[in-house]
């Protein structure tokens, strides 16, 4: 398997917390697919900086966290409050068949995009089979 969530009952659990984790950060909404010869996950996260978002990789678990703050002003008027702040926080298991170090980033438009190189060790090799001419027998 090249890539695995950590949590199989995520959905469930985001049903029931109004949008949170399990350790009360908000989920990102995450798509990741096998293109070719590399793994691309796009992670949305509308209304973050670049400098607040954290990509880690440890023991092959991908970890993504990133924040989004507003603070009320003094005198502010609040009429409806729906957009999430606080911390968001992703986790992902990486598979043996990834490249791990081959890891690159991009963040546009609200949207985090990683391309996961597939490991060379996981790609199919061809076998050529050699040819001698040097006949060797074989006494029974």
């Amino acid at each position: 398997m090249l890539l695995m969530q950590n949590d199989p009952f995520r959905d469930l659990d985001l049903l029931f917390r109004g949008g949170r984790s399990g350790n009360g950060t908000n989920a990102m909404a995450m798509d990741a697919y096998r293109r070719g010869e590399d793994v691309w996950v796009h992670i949305d996260l509308p209304g973050v900086s670049a400098d607040s978002v954290d990509i880690d990789v440890e023991r092959s678990v991908l970890t993504v966290s990133a924040e989004r703050n507003w603070q009320r002003e003094d005198g502010d008027q609040m009429y409806l409050t729906e957009r999430r702040r606080g911390k968001f926080q992703r986790q992902v298991h990486l598979g043996d068949s990834l490249d791990v170090d081959g890891i690159e980033a991009d963040f546009a438009d609200g949207v985090l995009t990683l391309r996961i190189p597939v490991s060379a060790k996981a790609k199919p090799k061809k076998i050529q089979i050699g040819k001698s001419s040097d006949q060797v027998a074989i006494d029974a």
